[in-house]
Order: C-alpha cells, then sequence, then structure tokens
C-alpha cells in the first residue's frame, strides 16, 4: 500500500506505528467507541491499513513498532487470518464496522479496550501475551475455542451478545462466548461482565484462576455457563454472580475454592447448578439466596462444603456426593431437613457422609442424631410388621442411640411395680418355705428376665396384679431385646 493512497487519519497513524506512538482521535477524553457510527473521516480509518501495517509496516531503527490507537472508526475487514504478527495491538474507544477475524493467527498481544465491535473470532489463534476485550460492547459472538495464551484472557466490564429482539437472529441463537478447548495459561478475568446467551468454557485448561466476581449471565431457561470438564489451577470465583439459567461444571477439576459466595442461581423450570462428578477443594455459597431450581453435586468430592440451610431448593441431587467437612457448623436438626429433598428418595449414603462430616469436627452428640434420623427415614420404607417392630426400637431406646430412655422406663416401672406390690402383696407359694417378700426385688424378678432373686417363684399374685406381672414380664423382655439389638447396631457402626 501507497502512502499517497492514505486519508490524512489513515496517514497520522502510518507515521507513528514504526515508532508504537499512539494516535488519539478523540475529542473528549471519556469517549468510548459506542458512538463510533456516525464519526467523520477525520476519524476513519481503514481495516485494510491496519492489516498492511501489522503485517508488513515500515520500522525506525532502534524503535519498537507497535499499532496504538484511541477514538478510531474502522471500516472494512480486519483480516489476520493465520497470519504472523509480531506487533502489539492497543485500541481504545473504537468502533469497528465488520468483525475481526484473528482464526489461527499467532499475535503478541491483542488489547481492545471500551470499545464497540460486532463480536470477534480468533479460534485455533495464538497470543503470546494476553488477549483483552475490558469495556466493549461486542454485538455479535466471540469465538475463541482452542485458542491458546500464554497470558491471559480478559474480559471484565465487558457486554457480550445479542440484546432479546435485536440483531441477527441466527447470531441471537449462538452462543455468543465461545472458549472451549482452549488452554490460558494464567487467568480468566471477567468481572462485571454481561453475556447475554450461553458462556462455554467446555474442556478449558486454565492455569491460574477465573473470576466472574459481579457477572451477570442471562440465559433463562437454557444453560447460563457450559464449564463441563473445565480443569483450573487455583480459584474459580463468581462472588456475587447472577446466573438465568443452568450452571454446568460437570466434571470440573478445581483445587482451590468454587466461591460462589452472594450468587445468584435462577432456573425454577430445570436443574440450576450442576457440579456431579466434580473434584473440588472448597465449595462456598455462603450467603446466597435460595436457589431456584435443581442442585445436582451427584458423586462430586469435596473438602469443604459451605452452605447454609436456607440456600438449598426443594430438589436435590446428592447421590455419591463426598466432603469431608460441613460449614458452618449448625445443630444436626437444622441440616436433616435438605436430606428429605433428595429426588431419589432415602438415600443412606447421605447421612452416613452428614454423620461422618460430624464426626470430623468432633461432634458426636450431632452424629447421633443424624443416625437415629436415617433410621427413622429408613423405618417408612420398611413392610408394616417390620415398621411396627423399628417404633418399638425407636420410643425404647431411640435405637440404641437414646440408652437412657430404656432406663427411664426401666424406673417408671420398678416404681409402679413396688408400690403395688407393697400395698397388695402377692401370696407365698410355700408359706414358710418363702423368703421374706421384698416388692422392689420382685418387681426386678419379674421385669430383667436373666436376673433372678428368687421371688418371682416364691410368690404368685392374684387378681389384676397378676395381670400387672404379665405386663412387667413382656416389657421387660421387649426392652432387653431392643437394647441388645441397639448395642449390637452401635458396635457394628464403629
Amino acid at each position: 500500500m501507497e502512502i499517497n493512497d492514505l486519508t490524512p487519519a489513515e496517514r497520522r497513524v502510518w507515521e507513528a506505528f514504526p515508532r508504537g506512538v499512539r494516535v488519539d482521535f478523540r475529542t473528549d477524553p471519556d469517549e468510548t467507541g459506542a458512538g463510533g457510527a456516525t464519526w467523520g473521516p477525520e476519524r476513519t480509518v481503514r481495516a485494510e491499513v491496519l492489516t498492511a501495517l501489522l503485517l508488513d509496516g515500515p520500522r525506525v531503527e532502534g524503535r519498537v513498532p507497535g499499532l496504538n490507537l484511541k477514538g478510531a472508526r474502522i471500516t472494512g475487514p480486519l483480516n489476520l487470518k493465520y497470519a504472523v504478527v509480531d506487533h502489539p495491538v492497543r485500541l481504545r474507544a473504537c468502533w469497528f464496522e465488520l468483525r475481526p477475524v484473528l482464526y489461527g493467527a499467532q499475535l503478541r498481544s491483542f488489547v481492545v479496550n471500551d470499545s464497540t465491535l460486532p463480536g470477534l473470532t480468533a479460534g485455533l489463534a495464538r497470543f503470546d501475551v494476553a488477549l483483552k476485550l475490558s469495556g466493549c460492547r461486542l454485538t455479535g459472538p466471540v469465538r475463541l475455542s482452542g485458542a491458546r495464551m500464554a497470558g491471559g484472557l480478559f474480559l471484565s466490564r465487558s457486554v457480550i451478545g445479542v440484546l432479546p429482539g435485536e440483531g441477527d437472529p441466527e447470531e441471537a441463537a449462538e452462543a455468543p462466548l465461545q472458549v472451549n478447548h482452549a488452554e490460558i495459561g494464567t487467568d480468566v478475568i471477567a468481572v462485571g461482565a454481561t453475556v447475554h446467551g450461553e458462556t462455554r468454557l467446555n474442556g478449558t485448561t486454565v492455569g491460574g484462576l477465573v473470576n466472574l466476581d459481579d457477572a451477570r449471565l442471562l440465559a433463562p431457561g437454557r444453560t447460563a455457563l457450559h464449564a463441563e470438564t473445565l480443569a483450573v489451577g487455583t480459584d474459580l470465583r463468581a462472588a456475587r454472580m447472577e446466573a438465568r439459567g443452568m450452571v454446568n461444571l460437570t466434571g470440573a477439576r478445581i483445587p482451590g475454592q468454587l466461591y460462589f459466595a452472594q450468587a445468584s442461581f435462577v432456573n425454577p423450570d430445570g436443574t440450576a447448578l450442576r457440579a456431579s462428578s466434580c473434584v473440588i477443594g472448597e465449595v462456598w455459597l455462603r450467603r446466597c439466596e435460595r436457589i431456584q431450581g435443581t442442585v445436582n453435586l451427584r458423586r462430586s468430592q469435596f473438602d469443604l462444603l459451605h452452605v447454609s440451610p436456607g440456600t438449598w431448593p426443594q430438589c436435590l441431587r446428592l447421590d455419591g456426593l463426598t466432603y469431608r467437612t460441613l460449614a458452618p457448623h449448625l445443630p444436626a436438626a437444622e441440616r436433616l431437613p435438605a436430606l428429605e429433598r433428595e429426588e431419589s428418595g432415602y438415600l443412606p449414603y447421605a447421612y452416613e457422609q452428614l454423620a461422618g462430616a460430624y464426626r470430623t469436627v468432633g461432634d458426636e452428640t450431632a452424629a447421633r442424631t443424624v443416625q437415629l434420623a436415617k433410621l427413622r427415614r429408613h423405618r417408612r420404607t420398611l413392610p408394616r410388621p417390620a415398621r411396627l417392630w423399628g417404633l418399638l426400637q425407636d420410643v425404647t431406646v431411640g435405637y440404641g442411640f437414646r440408652p437412657l430412655r430404656a432406663a427411664g422406663w426401666l424406673a417408671a416401672l420398678l416404681l409402679t411395680g413396688a408400690v403395688a406390690y407393697a400395698t397388695h402383696p402377692p401370696r407365698a407359694l410355700k408359706p414358710g418355705e418363702a423368703p421374706d417378700f421384698n416388692a422392689v426385688f420382685y418387681t426386678i424378678d419379674l421385669m430383667v428376665p436373666i436376673v433372678g432373686f428368687g421371688q418371682e417363684s416364691a410368690y404368685a399374685p392374684g387378681g389384676w396384679y397378676q395381670w400387672l406381672s404379665y405386663l412387667l414380664i413382656v416389657t421387660g423382655w421387649i426392652l432387653a431385646t431392643t437394647t441388645a439389638a441397639g448395642v449390637s447396631r452401635s458396635l457394628q457402626r464403629q
């Protein structure tokens, strides 16, 4: 391209490029690229001029060339498909007529701030430093699948996607942010970003953290975040994130924190949060509102699960969920209702996990409460005769977890029998040979089947006192049997 073919605005850019000097077309320092469609020729630069500069632009010895523009209106296609660009690209407050194409290109860095673009195509591209699209309005899809970045991906404060009722219907149906199977060396930063449609991070590897703090992922009735088998080096942060649609993290690997503090999950007619088959260090759902939609955590492994009972929705899928500790530490009675919401019904493993979490922090009382609740829930699944036997064990000794109940029953029956027989002593079977009558030990003889003080065999009550003796014998056998069953169950757990 000859310099004589350039407009005055393009000549300024051409002359500044060899020295990497910034060219600022703005009339207001706070200006963004939002109004670029109406800018005149004094601020208009053809994309083919920029392409020529980046591929074979002039150079000045001792200076580092680079493209550094502010407030430009860029017309025509910026096509760098499969190109090798050794110069940094910095664009701010610019307006693009057409979508830049970087497919398969190799670039040092591509930094665009506070600009308006009809999307970006950069699949399989390589960035030696970083790709930055901060504060931008991208009205079409951003395609980054298979891209590799030695540095990071920055999307903070950007608005991505076609707004409902606007733009091309085909593009509106397409996922606006596609970063599938990409390799990112450091971080993905999308603080305060807004995506109208699906965000895809399937199979992506991130060396550092993913930060979605204050982001808005808006895909009602669809998938807002699709990040199956995402691998993160440290944390995935999404504090105060608003997700309308499903958040799908199936198979994700996050060694640090999955931090969803004060986040909002809204997908009332489907699954709001799916984190099944994941391996995550810590999961934080701290101070979240009640999740609207199903939560699926099946077969996942967490070291810490921080969630308040009020956060859980009405339907849970917890089959196979493993966690070591549960926070905040609350009484078992506050945690148990969540297990009643399991979609599959009664799951013994869910109760065992909760009991194990209480044992990990040394709260044996809460662990026993969970075990008792497990047996009571199991009782509802049994045939009627078995339910009656279970109810009897529950009332008498609390399935072995409430042994003092048996002592209370025994004391009450002992007092009743002792008072009754002391008031009306039974007759001796062999007068003159019977030992002196003792109402207390006579009652113990009736109630405790394996203990004998010689009182029961020497005396025989009459009338209704005889029926009282039958009641004491039967009750004693029942208490002894249920106590033995409860002790045996406790020994088996140990």
